[in-house]
């Protein structure tokens, strides 16, 4: 089995910690997690395929245990976030990699190939989102937010920072509850409690209407460069419905879409289902 190795880039001064397994010169793979999660959610993932791939799972900025800046001094924006993970993956010398995308970790990384998409080799979204119609009704409260930025609004939004909110994320669509250990909500939910993080979630929460926007962009981009596309989907996550996972076929005809009887946090049920049609594609390709 593969050693993983858990370091620190130094991006322009910005500190990213990241896991790293793998052989050097083997295809290279970026995993990018999403909320309010970090790069532990891929513990059960990436020794699976470390024997194949070479394998960067990097904590996004105020995530983990990456640099969480005072908002004074960082603007909590996707932009931003994809700009220091782009820098990051110049740091380490990931110059064309497939990526994973999951929840936040898509318009990170549709950011990363916008920008440069003769770095994409091809692209894996686990309930990571371009379309309208892959947003549930569970965004109305965040909508509301993009329409109004009341304090009112705001403190509406708190609710999902809880504990118990963090722990439905995990459970919720899932069969049998007993399957889903404790670590990773436990250590979100720390890092969601430290001083500021929660204020730093809620200008997500804000600016996560600047990724809807973008839609278009990533979908033309998808129809552009056609990268070999996989959707491995948790049927029943509450947030990003299925339509989201066929959607890609629009721009992507050979895409392939694969559903999981699941929830939002497919690999905590699915690890090895989900990793063997990763590598079953990657290899392929």
């Amino acid at each position: 089995m593969s050693t993983i190795a858990f370091r620190h880039a130094d991006v322009d001064g910005f500190r990213v910690f990241y896991r790293e397994a793998g052989r050097a010169g083997a295809p290279k793979l970026l995993l990018l997690h999403g909320f309010p999660s970090a790069s532990h959610m891929f513990r059960d993932l990436i020794p699976l395929l470390a024997g194949r791939f070479h394998i960067v799972a990097p904590d996004l900025p105020g995530f983990g245990q990456s640099d969480m800046p005072a908002r004074e001094r960082f603007t909590y924006s996707f932009e931003n976030i994809a700009t220091v993970i782009g820098r990051f993956t110049e740091v380490i010398g990931f110059d064309r990699f497939a990526v994973y995308v999951f929840d936040y970790g898509a318009p990170t990384g549709f950011r990363l190939a916008l920008e440069h998409p003769e770095r994409i080799a091809a692209i894996i979204s686990q309930n990571g989102n371009a379309y309208e119609e892959g947003l549930s009704d569970g965004w109305n409260p965040i909508r509301a937010y993009w329409q109004d930025a009341s304090p009112e609004h705001r403190d509406a939004l708190r609710a999902m920072l809880t504990y118990e909110t963090t722990v439905w994320q995990y459970t919720h669509g899932v069969t049998d509850t007993a399957s889903i250990s404790p670590d990773g909500y436990t250590l979100d939910a720390h890092y969601l409690e430290r001083p500021g993080a929660g204020e730093i979630q809620l200008d997500l929460f804000r600016d996560y209407r600047n990724n809807v926007a973008l839609y278009p962009a990533f979908q033309e981009y998808f129809r552009t460069h056609r990268p070999p596309f996989l959707a491995v989907w948790g049927e029943h996550d509450p947030f990003f419905l299925p339509a989201g996972a066929h959607a890609f076929k629009r721009d992507i005809p050979e895409a392939v879409v694969r559903f999981f009887d699941t929830g939002h946090f497919a690999l905590e049920t699915h690890a090895a289902e989900i990793a063997e049609a990763i590598a079953d594609f990657l290899i392929r390709r």
